[in-house]
C-alpha cells in the first residue's frame, strides 16, 4: 500500500455500490442468504466478461445492502481504504435507484451513507461528499424523480447530482429539466459522456445539461474542436483510466487519452470508477498513470487541486483541502 500513499489524492467519480469490496459483498450475502457465487470467485475477486455482465455482477453485489446500517458500513470501509492511499477528499456517486430496489426511502440511504462518511472522517481525517445520479437508460421521468427526491429532502453531504447509466440510451435533451431543478437548488452539475458515447455524445451533455464536468469525457480527443472548448470552457474530466481499459474502451493505458488532454490544457482528474470490479484502487490509477506518462510528483498534485477546485463542496471546505495539500507538499 505505501508505494501509492506519497501525493496527497482526491477522487471526483466513483460509485459507492461498485466500491464494495468483495469481502464485504461476501459478508452480507450471508448474513442475508443471496447467493453471490456467479460473481465472485475463490480468490474472492469479482468476476464479468464485458459491460453486460458488469452491470448484473454489479447489481447482485448491490443487492446485498439493504438497510442504512448495511450502507454506513459500505461507505466507512470505502472512504477509509482511501484515507489509507493518501485521499483527503472524495465524492462518491450515489443511486436513489438502487435504494429503492432495496426497499429504502432516499431519506434512510443517505442518513446511512452519512453515517458512514462520518465515522471514516472522525478516524482518517478525509472529507467525503456525495453526488446523486440518475439512471439514464430508466427514462427521463426516473431521472427527475431523483431530482425531485434530492431537493425535497437536502443533506448537506449531497452536494451534486448527476447522470450514469447506459451512455448508449436517451439524448441529453430529454434529461435537461431533471439538471436545470438540479442547478436552481444549487447542486453542483456532472453527466457520463465520452465514455462508450463518443464526442457528439460530450457536446450533447455540455448543451443541454450545462455541466462544468465530466465524468469520464476522454473522447473528446477524437475532436480538436471540441478538446479546444474544453479548455476555453475550464470544463473538467472525471477520468477513469483503469476502468477504460477493463472495460476495453482503450486496449492498454499507453493508448489512453489522458496525457494528451492534459497536454492540450484540459483539467483532467484521476479516478476509480467501481475499484474492485477492475482490479484499481484510486492509488493505483495515479502511481499507474505517473509511471506510463512520465508524470513527477508536482504533476500528480497539479491532478489534486485541479480536483479540490472542481469539488462539489463550499468554498471554506476547499480552503481547507487546499492548505491539507500545500502543507503536505511543502
Amino acid at each position: 500500500m505505501s508505494e501509492h500513499v506519497t501525493v496527497p489524492k482526491a477522487e471526483l467519480h466513483c460509485h459507492i455500490e461498485g466500491a464494495a469490496p468483495p469481502s464485504l459483498v461476501l459478508r452480507k450475502a450471508e448474513q442475508y442468504g443471496v447467493d453471490v457465487s456467479p460473481i465472485i470467485d475463490a480468490r474472492r475477486r469479482y468476476v464479468w466478461t464485458d459491460f453486460t455482465s458488469f452491470l448484473q455482477a454489479y447489481d447482485l453485489a448491490s443487492s446485498v445492502f439493504r438497510t442504512p446500517a448495511d450502507y454506513a458500513e459500505l461507505s466507512e470501509t470505502y472512504f477509509r481504504m482511501l484515507a489509507a492511499e493518501g485521499a483527503i477528499y472524495g465524492e462518491v456517486f450515489i443511486s436513489p435507484d438502487h435504494a429503492r430496489a432495496a426497499g429504502l426511502s432516499y431519506a434512510s440511504y443517505v442518513e446511512g451513507l452519512a453515517t458512514g462518511i462520518e465515522r471514516a472522517k472522525e478516524a482518517t481525517g478525509i472529507e467525503g461528499r456525495m453526488i446523486a445520479i440518475g439512471v439514464r437508460h430508466f427514462g427521463a421521468a426516473a431521472v427527475e424523480r431523483v431530482a425531485r427526491e434530492v431537493i425535497a429532502a437536502p443533506h448537506r453531504l449531497v452536494t451534486g447530482f448527476g447522470l450514469a447509466g447506459d451512455e448508449r440510451d436517451g439524448h441529453p435533451a430529454n434529461f435537461a429539466k431533471a439538471f436545470r431543478m438540479a442547478g436552481d437548488a444549487g447542486l453542483g452539475l456532472t453527466a457520463h459522456a465520452g465514455e462508450f458515447g463518443g464526442p457528439e455524445s460530450i457536446v450533447a451533455a455540455l448543451d443541454f445539461l450545462r455541466v462544468k464536468r465530466l465524468g469520464h469525457g476522454v473522447r473528446a480527443i477524437e475532436d480538436k474542436a471540441l478538446v479546444e472548448r474544453l479548455v476555453r470552457d475550464r470544463i473538467v474530466l472525471e477520468c477513469c483510466p483503469g476502468s477504460n481499459t477493463a472495460l476495453g474502451v482503450y486496449s492498454v493505458l499507453r493508448f489512453h487519452p489522458v496525457n494528451l488532454l492534459r497536454k492540450a490544457g484540459v483539467r483532467v482528474t484521476l479516478n476509480s470508477d467501481d475499484p474492485p470490479f477492475f482490479h484499481t484502487t484510486l492509488g493505483k490509477e495515479y502511481s499507474s498513470v505517473a509511471k506510463t506518462f512520465g508524470w513527477s510528483e508536482a504533476d500528480q498534485i497539479a491532478v489534486t487541486r485541479t480536483a479540490i477546485e472542481s469539488a462539489f463542496c463550499d468554498a471554506a471546505t476547499k480552503q481547507r483541502l487546499i492548505v491539507r495539500l500545500e502543507s503536505a507538499t511543502a
